[in-house]
């Protein structure tokens, strides 16, 4: 220790774990007198006093904020002091060496009050003039990590003691922690000697009782009810605030605020005031507490009908919560709620909309389209986009050119699908007659066997052979079946009505998903919202396909055509073969 005397500046470190114990134990005061004494007794000049008040088996070392400063060259350190090796860390010797390690590479000691941390080293070549970096070692390292890994084992003795007798009092029904709003905590002799109940806090627990009245009443909305519960003079706890270096020391304070709905709504959910302890270490089952709640949980299933309930099966107690709406719980990319978040767009940036449902202060759910992610906002609710969307296709008018050239591109195409399926059913005629060829056969060739194995063979290949000619018959009935049953005149009316009234099609189809297809598809870009409500957006050209024909279109009503996709005719066939 004599070496030390040449050293000028140290940083000092000073850590509790707790609160309490800095108030009845280890205190900072004690450390620091401590510290003092021992740097003035080594004439040791303490630059900066550095405390802290939580423990040291976290990941994240509170001490870490002191070996930064002494990193700094401008702070000029040469010595880092501790009390002990236990009051620098409790992480064991992995840390322990991490943290030295620091300090060491920035040419800073570090020792402790009580010696236990050497200050030279020690090179086993200093008698041949070498020096490597495994030649030099601390002759106290074992020491040094005997010591942290001890106090490692004590924080994980003490922590074990400690934490698993609160868990079993828990499970117990009795309190182990701070009570929460509503009740104040009440020392009682029980036989398992004296424990915590939770008592009725003699303010807050009327505000808290007024609270699940008021709800259970079902007359008033919950904003009414806050507002009845502040003219009662609720407030808050008051709670203070302690400077994070010194936490014995009282910088400010908060709370004694009126109620407002969050809080109202966090509060309403808590099973502690039916007198039921729900958390991790009751194992996710409630827990029934040595004491009353504040309502009973009848009254706690009322008031939170919906959204939680408690249920008490042979005497074991539950919490369930109540599933959300659908289109809440399935998040869906195509979510029929919000059927245009793809298909129309931003008047800001034109890119898609989103499409979802904030919550009122009511507690009700109001359904819009929004673009507040990139840089801007934009909202209009889904009614008002909707209506925008029905006024639009209601505008349109197909001519009557188009119409008829339409007419005629879906008889060609049912006559040619007509011409396949007799394809088809005359390779299906061919096939049966094959099979029933082949059992004439069989069944001439049966007449000359005389062993009954192959008689037996021969006869199930027979009764293969009907089963196979029995499918091909209804695959046959199937596939002949709408050239009787559609009459294609009728289709050809169902065609002419939807293109007349084709709010029907792109408004009243059932799907709201096909609605928004249909409607995507008579636009050359997709629109945004201004241009709907304008009436501007760009329509559709005409795609040329090998199939269809020359300059089909379509009016906006008042004039001016307007040329469509090939999809739409084909969605558009479907749709009216369909309803027919």
């Amino acid at each position: 220790m004599e070496n030390l005397i040449k050293c000028d500046n140290a940083v000092a470190a000073i850590r509790i774990s707790s609160l309490k114990q800095g108030l009845q134990g280890d205190s900072p005061e004690a450390q620091k007198e401590q510290i003092e004494r021992f740097a003035q007794a080594r004439n040791i000049n303490i630059k900066e006093f550095f405390i802290f008040m939580e423990s040291a088996s976290k990941e994240e070392q509170p001490v870490q904020e002191a070996i930064d400063y002494c990193k700094n060259p401008k702070n000029n350190i040469q010595l880092f002091i501790i009390k002990s090796i236990d009051r620098f860390t409790r992480g064991g010797s992995y840390l322990y060496d991490h943290l030295k390690m620091q300090l060491q590479n920035h040419k800073v000691q570090l020792i402790d009050i009580y010696g236990i941390i050497g200050s030279q080293d020690v090179n086993t070549l200093e008698h041949l003039g070498l020096s490597y970096n495994w030649s030099v070692y601390s002759p106290t390292k074992k020491s040094e990590i005997l010591e942290a890994e001890r106090a490692k084992d004590e924080m994980r003795d003490i922590m074990t003691r400690m934490i698993g007798a609160e868990i079993r009092y828990v499970r117990m029904g009795y309190r182990v922690r701070q009570a929460p709003f509503g009740y104040i905590n009440e020392k009682i002799e029980t036989s398992h000697g004296k424990r915590f109940i939770l008592k009725p806090h003699p303010e807050e627990s009327i505000w808290i009782k007024k609270m699940f009245e008021l709800r259970c009443r079902g007359t008033l909305l919950d904003q009414e009810i806050v507002d009845e519960i502040n003219k009662m003079g609720y407030k808050t706890r008051k709670r203070y605030i302690r400077d994070p270096q010194d936490r014995i020391k009282i910088i400010g304070e908060n709370g004694s605020k009126p109620l407002n709905l969050k809080h109202f709504q966090r509060l309403l959910i808590k099973p502690i005031y039916a007198g039921i302890n729900y958390e991790k270490w009751t194992e996710g089952k409630g827990i029934k507490g040595n004491f009353k709640g504040l309502v009973s949980i009848d009254v706690f299933n009322l008031a939170n009908k919906g959204k939680y309930t408690i249920n008490n099966n042979d005497g074991e107690i539950s919490l369930s919560k109540e599933p959300p709406p659908e289109w809440l719980a399935v998040r869906q990319i195509n979510n029929p709620k919000f059927p245009y978040k793809r298909v129309i767009m931003c008047p800001h940036c034109d890119k898609p909309l989103f499409g979802s449902a904030s919550r009122g202060k009511l507690g009700k759910y109001y359904s819009a389209y929004h673009c507040n992610k990139r840089g801007h906002y934009f909202r209009v609710p889904a009614k008002d986009l909707e209506k925008t969307v029905e006024d639009f296709i209601r505008s349109l008018n197909f001519t009557q050119e188009y119409i008829d050239d339409l007419k005629k591109y879906v008889v060609d195409q049912w006559n040619e699908r007509i011409e396949n399926k007799i394809k088809d059913t005359s390779i299906i005629d061919n096939k049966i007659m094959e099979l029933k060829t082949s059992a004439q056969a069989a069944v001439s060739k049966i007449k000359y066997l005389s062993s009954e194995v192959a008689i037996k063979y021969m006869e199930a290949d027979l009764v293969k052979s009907e089963i196979e000619i029995e499918q091909l018959e209804n695959e046959k009935k199937e596939k002949i079946k709408p050239l009787y049953t559609i009459n294609i005149e009728n289709v050809m009316e169902h065609i002419g009505y939807f293109l007349e009234h084709l709010e029907e099609l792109l408004i009243d189809t059932a799907n709201p998903l096909k609605r928004a297809a249909f409607f995507g598809l008579i636009f050359d870009h997709m629109p945004n919202y201004t241009e709907l409500t304008s009436g501007t957006p760009k329509l559709a050209p005409y795609l040329r396909q090998k199939e269809y024909f020359k300059n089909p279109s379509f009016s906006l009503s008042g004039g001016g055509g307007i040329r469509t996709h090939e999809s739409f005719r084909t969605h558009a066939f479907q749709a009216c073969a369909i309803n027919h």
